[in-house]
């Protein structure tokens, strides 16, 4: 009878190592479970006692890997510890209500996001630089990270699955906030909170479209003393693409996505658009000793612009927000208050 025990409990103890195995492996089964019509669907699922499905162990998510393509990634189920070094994507997880889960973070001025920041919250480097070391201390059972962490995506899967969520600039950011919410919310059951998160936005869109219609402009960028100009491929796309003034700064084909095209004011003379709206960067940075955007914008060529003269040179005011967390839901928020204000 004791030999009989002894098998016994040497079974269970070996099945259970073999569990651990499998859940700490299953962010490399992610590849080939994307090759299965299983794959869209929670994997692991199990019955309860009551005949109920218990919650699953894993699920499979869409996601971008390093080289910004779209992939199926399975991921923990309801996981408890996350690491995350984008602030949209912060910015969804603290509005579905998941932020307790969050040990560790990158570094943002974000007043929205101060309380994950200092205390007992690790810092895991910047949005563009993350320390791995830290990412690794903290022992995430996943890790978000936008575009300007694309390059560190394989050294960070070395870590935890990685959720790598952007902006689609052609989709537009209303609709980008709205897929990506949908995709974090699945990862803990949680998808009917999302049509209540992005209540209103659809409206708010609509009512400055009206505003905007037969209207030109040009969407620039100050950062170090001059005027870049954006396009519809980037920051800033939603006030041309979704929201239509008639971005008359670039031609379609130019790529503008990153800081823009470098700009004189004559530029500005010549093209004369209706609206000029300006991003500062080096506040949205905190540039020590930089000059406001407004200083630099306001001289004597663009006061002769209808712009200047008619009052609507827009000064985006809430230039962090714009330039390094668009794509949250308090970020879209915060964006169409700043045009809202100034344009309705």
């Amino acid at each position: 009878m004791k030999k009989l025990a002894s098998f016994t409990l040497a079974l269970a103890l070996a099945a259970s190592m073999a569990a651990c195995g499998q859940s700490a492996g299953s962010a490399a089964s992610a590849s080939s479970a994307a090759s299965t019509p299983a794959a869209s669907a929670p994997a692991a699922s199990s019955q309860g006692a009551a005949g109920e499905t218990a919650a699953p162990e894993t699920v499979a998510i869409s996601s971008l890997n390093g080289a910004r393509e779209e992939i199926e990634l399975e991921v923990p189920y309801d996981p408890q510890r996350i690491a995350i070094l984008d602030m949209a994507l912060l910015d969804i997880l603290d509005a579905l209500g998941v932020g307790d889960r969050v040990v560790g973070t990158a570094q943002t001025s974000l007043d929205y996001l101060q309380s994950y920041i200092g205390g007992d919250m690790a810092n895991l480097g910047t949005i563009k630089e993350a320390d791995l070391e830290a990412v690794m201390s903290c022992e995430p059972d996943v890790i978000f990270i936008g575009g300007r962490l694309a390059s560190s995506y394989d050294a960070l899967s070395e870590i935890a699955p990685v959720v790598f969520l952007s902006t689609d600039t052609e989709l537009g950011v209303v609709e980008s906030v709205r897929k990506n919410a949908g995709i974090i919310a699945s990862m803990f059951g949680l998808e009917d909170e999302v049509d209540e998160l992005m209540a209103g936005f659809d409206s708010r869109i609509e009512a400055l479209a009206a505003f905007a219609e037969g209207k030109t402009a040009i969407v620039g960028l100050v950062t170090s003393g001059g005027l870049n100009v954006l396009g519809n491929d980037g920051r800033c796309s939603m006030i041309g693409r979704e929201i239509g003034f008639e971005n008359i700064g670039v031609d379609a084909e130019i790529d503008t996505a990153t800081h823009g095209n470098e700009a004189s004011f004559e530029f500005i003379v010549e093209k004369d658009p209706d609206y000029l709206f300006i991003l500062d960067r080096d506040a949205a940075i905190q540039t020590e000793g930089a000059q406001l955007a407004q200083e630099i914008v306001e001289n004597e060529l663009v006061k002769g612009t209808r712009a200047y003269q008619d009052g609507h040179i827009v000064y985006l005011a809430h230039p962090a927000v714009w330039y390094t967390a668009e794509g949250g839901v308090t970020a879209l928020d915060v964006m169409l208050a700043d045009l809202e204000e100034a344009l309705l």
